[in-house]
């Protein structure tokens, strides 16, 4: 009886043990983990920047802008798009691996306008896109930027600043001319 008790106890906490070094919700990176990513970094001092690519939360126009002065400091490239957009999926696979490359130094942001979030998840997912995006059911952010249709990239200064605008589906190579500009 005794050699059960000690066993179950042993068990027990292994089981504990085993748990709590698995866990991965504090403390720093297990190898092979990435770093956290720059919305998550950026979360800290930009509450409103979604931490979850996900979670599409709904934005209007003021909503946008106060994120954006919240994200002051650093370069951002906003995208405004839609899953039903042909265009759209064109440029998916450059913003992607645009967002890749400079997502340390530049915060991208998607804004999903006139869209239904399930098909814009998968969008997310299919492009594997490693940023944010925020849904505009209306189209309000894309109105008060000044512009129609979709897809349309704009780039923003480390002051917040509107510094280049791209309408259409954008090439990686203007993408990447239009990043090193943000970087210089």
């Amino acid at each position: 009886m005794r050699h059960r008790r000690w066993a179950w106890t042993a068990v027990t906490a292994f089981a504990v043990l085993a748990a709590a070094c698995s866990s991965g919700t504090s403390g720093p990176a297990a190898a092979g983990t990435p770093f956290p990513s720059p919305s998550a970094i950026n979360a800290a001092r930009a509450p409103l920047l979604p931490t979850d690519r996900f979670a599409l939360p709904t934005f209007d126009y003021s909503t946008f802008t106060t994120l954006l002065s919240q994200l002051k400091g650093t370069p951002v490239v906003v995208n405004i798009w839609a899953s039903w957009c042909g265009p759209c999926r064109i440029e998916g696979p450059h913003l992607a691996a645009a967002a890749h490359r400079y997502g340390e130094q530049v915060q991208f942001l998607g804004v999903d306008i006139l869209d239904q979030r399930g098909p814009a998840q998968s969008f997310i997912r299919e492009f594997g896109w490693p940023y944010p995006s925020v849904s505009d059911p209306t189209g309000d952010i894309r109105d008060h930027l000044g512009f129609v249709g979709v897809p349309v990239t704009v780039f923003f200064d480390r002051q917040g600043h509107r510094v280049a605008v791209s309408a259409g589906a954008i090439s990686s190579e203007q993408l990447a001319t239009d990043v090193q500009k943000l970087l210089a």
